[in-house]
């Protein structure tokens, strides 16, 4: 796989950047977030070994049915840089194989869930626009449901390459894992009076040498404690309000 190449570091980005992630602001350009987006009612994980050189393009591959997350994972393999997919594996993908409590696979492995939902909450995500080699992200569980209060939930948010079918001659079209953050939050906080009703977090992300900038999206879900995904996400870019 050629056109990708591996990531490397840079500097963290600022903190100005990730304030502008809050709902209602307005870029130059575009703005990319949830807001409006259909609610995915499954989330569908396709893990790659790194080391299968055919199960990239493998025609058996899991499609995404109707209203379904589909995100695509890359496992770092055996033969390290050698490995065939190495360029665009990601060290996290680990940590969400032993969330599900699944060992690696040979060559590929899929999970589907159901989100099930969360009477009177939303979940959102967003992301701010390319800079240096990196985007602010944010996820938001608001207001936080009396499910999640006195326990610790979960949030991952992945930035994800959106990759069309026949890229690299896959069956299908792939939300490539490019970097992750995974959040722990706790209900059983109480809030002060000054607190905010919500389950929040922002970072910046790097964006991987090698890809594509314009095809950057987030993703995001929640998971309670016992594994299963109340609520997901997914960001669109749209025009700028002017």
């Amino acid at each position: 796989m050629k056109p990708f190449v591996h990531r490397s570091s840079a500097l963290a980005f600022t903190s100005l950047m990730l304030a502008a992630l809050a709902p209602g602001a307005v870029w130059a350009q575009s703005f990319c977030a949830s807001d409006g987006q259909p609610r995915p009612a499954q989330l569908l994980e396709r893990f790659i070994n790194a080391d299968c050189d055919s199960c990239w393009a493998d025609p058996a591959t899991p499609k995404a049915g109707a209203n379904t997350l589909a995100i695509d994972w890359v496992l770092p393999g055996s033969k390290g840089d050698d490995a065939p997919l190495s360029a665009v594996a990601a060290r996290e993908s680990r940590d969400r194989l032993a969330a599900l409590r699944q060992s690696p696979p040979a060559q590929t492995f899929a999970s589907t869930f159901p989100v099930t939902g969360l009477k009177g909450a939303t979940l959102r995500v967003a992301q701010g626009l390319p800079l240096s080699g990196y985007l602010g992200t944010s996820i938001e569980l608001k207001p936080i449901p009396a499910a999640a209060k006195g326990r610790q939930w979960t949030a991952w948010l992945a930035l994800v390459e959106t990759l069309p079918a026949g890229t690299e001659n896959s069956p299908v079209e792939r939300n490539l894992i490019r970097n992750v953050l995974q959040s722990n939050w706790d209900g059983r906080k109480s809030l002060s009076k000054t607190a905010q009703n919500r389950f929040f977090d922002a970072r910046s992300m790097s964006i991987a040498e090698g890809a594509n900038p314009e095809r950057m999206r987030v993703v995001g879900w929640v998971e309670d404690e016992k594994g299963q995904v109340r609520a997901a996400a997914q960001s669109r870019c749209t025009p700028a309000q002017k």
